[in-house]
């Protein structure tokens, strides 16, 4: 009985006593035997999505999902936001990418821990993870995709905490979907300030005796930056006046008609 190096030798020629560095199998062997295409037989049926690839079923599903809003809700020790669950995220992902053959998949995890006290002396183990996503459309080809995730837990529930965040910020940030809530630049507030004043507030505080002319001075550039300045409301005694006009009669008479 010959061997496996014997029949490709005699494919290829020559025989087993010739030396050679060469130890590849001779194309015209391996051509014998191709690899087959596992989709070359498939036929889509009814309910199957279309046969496209990755990229653009990954738009199909952006394009149906428009937005998620922050509709849950944190309120823990005095800290109070919205935000959009893992949960919520799925559910609006999940059915979509199904229709378009979309399969996510974490194809690597990479963790890191750590410990972090609590108020009352306990410790919370923290995981931060690092998750390489495969990302395959319905015709079998691939993206690639990392993501970050953290999270603490107090028992042995942080990897899998992380790990939601990481998918959470998968879809959310590839997805690129928005919130639907108003554009935060429009109000012009930055970061760590209160939200913008209504023109009352700045009269009622223009015309506060405690007001200092500092304070004033100051109320004047705010009122120029936010474009309120020649904004009228009623003053002291009912009548229409500009912000910019009352708050200059308070400075004049609290620095005795200096300008």
């Amino acid at each position: 009985m010959s061997t496996i190096q014997e029949r490709a030798a005699a494919a290829a020629g020559r025989t087993t006593s010739e030396q050679t560095d060469d130890l590849s199998l001779p194309q015209g062997y391996v051509d014998q035997f191709p690899v087959p295409d596992p989709m070359a037989d498939y036929d889509p049926g009814d309910d199957d999505p279309d046969m496209v690839p990755v990229h653009v079923a990954w738009l199909r599903v952006r394009r149906e999902i428009r937005a998620i809003g922050k509709g849950e809700l944190y309120s823990q020790s005095g800290t109070r936001f919205n935000f959009r669950g893992v949960d919520t995220v799925v559910q609006h992902f999940g059915p979509v990418t199904l229709r378009h053959g979309v399969n996510i998949i974490s194809s690597r995890v990479e963790a890191t821990y750590g410990e972090k006290a609590t108020k009352s002396g306990g410790k919370m183990r923290e995981c931060s993870v690092l998750v390489t996503w495969t990302v395959m459309g319905p015709k079998g080809d691939t993206l690639t995709l990392q993501t970050m995730g953290e999270a603490l837990d107090t028992a042995d529930k942080a990897t899998t905490k992380a790990q939601s965040v990481a998918l959470r910020t998968l879809l959310l940030g590839f997805g690129l979907t928005p919130t639907g809530d108003p554009d935060p630049d429009s109000s012009k507030i930055e970061r760590g300030e209160a939200p913008m004043r209504s023109p009352e507030s700045y009269r009622d505080e223009q015309l506060d005796k405690s007001t200092t002319p500092s304070r004033l001075d100051q109320i004047r550039r705010e009122l120029r930056d936010s474009g309120m300045l020649n904004t009228q409301v009623k003053n002291e005694v009912g009548e229409m006046e500009t912000l910019d006009s009352i708050g200059g009669r308070m400075y004049r008479e609290r620095t005795g008609g200096a300008s």
